[in-house]
């Protein structure tokens, strides 16, 4: 276990930075790289630990792939190209690999096992293995298929019409995956929009899909053309920095090539609607997903009501807000957000009991929580719980700190964000 002692309290934030690749572009590139016939360049890639069990996965599955670094080549030869691994496909900590490739895994002709470590053999599998079950895919796991090892067996899919019970980019994206392969129509019904990475990527590698209210529709049987993916910047990564300047005082900083897909600035919403001092300039690129550079700089915030359907396009980032509430004059409600309860940790209840450690004055609900902003945090010893947007909360929080921060299990950070640390002391001059 690395405990890293995070001695930057009260310094402010100058400077720019240039985030590392979003997480969920990285990985939908690998994955429909190796579906597709052709090769797929991808620039800017992710090289964190989740990103890299997805690359793991489909080596094993054999398709061929060179990493460079943040350079990534896929060579595809469609799904006909994928052959039955000799081992287990082992994906770490990384829910999205998991979830995705059932969806991939279940439409093709053999047999396959998936398993991850002990925060994966905890997270709820039956909302992927359920839908997909209901298309003719045969799932078999502990306890009816809920938990990991998963086997995915040689089935046949059929087209389906699911309605999402739970707003889940990654539920839906599994569907998706699975209806390429299906025969016949597949509809996914969404009771709020989520980020639509999978649908952006299905029309970059050539494919088509229909987007009508709710409802995304999809006809299997469509061949996939390699490309070149240029993956913007993580904004979910770059949430910390925004809220970091926006809390400390004197701080004045640029975020650079950030992505900016509407489906997933919930951050931004709730900085502007709390009065953070932000300004977005956008880049004029017919890249598939919009990016561009965000400048942001201390100021006086308010607390604000976090509801409905803003939720999913900030539920990555709720642990950072939670922070950022703790400064905002007033209090802040966060709502509509239990699918925090099956993270990497519960983190309702990781996040409140963490801050609470430092001083913060925070409680959990049944969907979320309650902070009681203009709080002083004090210091002392916190723990990521293997979570990596804990981790990077908790350094965030080290800069508002009276008293040095210990942090254990740090090196949960590398999951999403290897170079944090390196930019984070960039900016605060250490």
């Amino acid at each position: 276990m690395s405990v890293k002692t995070l001695l930057i309290n009260r310094t402010s934030l100058e400077g720019q930075v240039q985030v590392p690749g979003d997480k969920s572009i990285s990985h939908r590139a690998v994955m429909f790289g190796s579906i597709a016939n052709g090769i797929t360049t991808i620039e800017n890639f992710l090289p964190g630990e989740d990103c890299l069990s997805t690359i793991s996965c489909f080596r094993q599955l054999g398709v061929d792939i060179v990493q460079n670094g943040s350079d990534v080549t896929v060579v595809g030869s469609g799904t006909e190209g994928l052959h039955q691994p000799e081992d287990t496909l082992y994906v770490g900590n990384s829910g999205t690999t998991i979830r995705l490739m059932m969806g991939i895994l279940s439409g093709l002709s053999f047999t396959s096992t998936l398993e991850g470590d002990e925060s994966i053999a905890k997270r709820p599998m039956t909302r992927v293995t359920l839908p997909l079950g209901k298309m003719g895919a045969s799932i078999i796991g502990r306890n009816n298929g809920e938990f990991t090892p998963l086997t995915v067996e040689d089935q046949k899919l059929h087209g389906i019409t699911y309605e999402l019970p739970v707003a889940s980019a990654q539920v839906k994206s599994a569907i998706l995956l699975a209806g390429l392969q299906a025969e016949g129509e597949t509809n996914v019904i969404e009771p709020v929009k989520t980020r639509d990475h999978t649908e952006r990527m299905i029309k970059q590698f050539g494919g088509e899909f229909v987007r009508e209210g709710d409802t995304v529709r999809i006809t299997g049987g469509q061949i996939l053309k390699g490309t070149h993916i240029n993956v913007p910047g993580d904004i979910s990564s770059a949430a910390f920095f925004l809220v970091a300047a926006a809390i400390v005082p004197g701080s004045d900083i640029i975020l650079r090539n950030v992505g900016l897909n509407p489906t997933r600035t919930g951050i931004i919403d709730v900085l502007k609607a709390m009065g953070a001092d932000l300004v977005i300039e956008p880049y004029d690129s017919e890249s598939a997903e919009p990016a561009g550079d965000i400048r942001i700089k201390y100021s006086k915030l308010k607390g604000i009501i976090v509801e409905g359907d803003l939720i999913p396009r900030l539920i990555d980032e709720i642990p950072v807000i939670a922070l950022l509430a703790t400064q905002a004059q007033g209090n802040t409600v966060i709502k509509d957000a239990s699918e925090l309860k099956v993270k990497e940790t519960n983190r309702i209840d990781t996040v409140v009991n963490e801050l609470k450690k430092l001083g913060a004055n925070i409680e959990a609900t049944d969907d979320g929580m309650i902070i009681h902003g203009q709080q002083s945090l004090d210091g002392g010893t916190v723990s990521a719980h293997g979570d990596h947007r804990i981790g990077m909360m908790l350094s965030i929080a080290a800069l508002l700190c009276k008293k040095d921060v210990r942090l254990e299990q740090s090196e949960a950070v590398a999951v999403s964000y290897p170079g944090f640390f390196d930019d984070l002391y960039s900016l605060v001059g250490k």
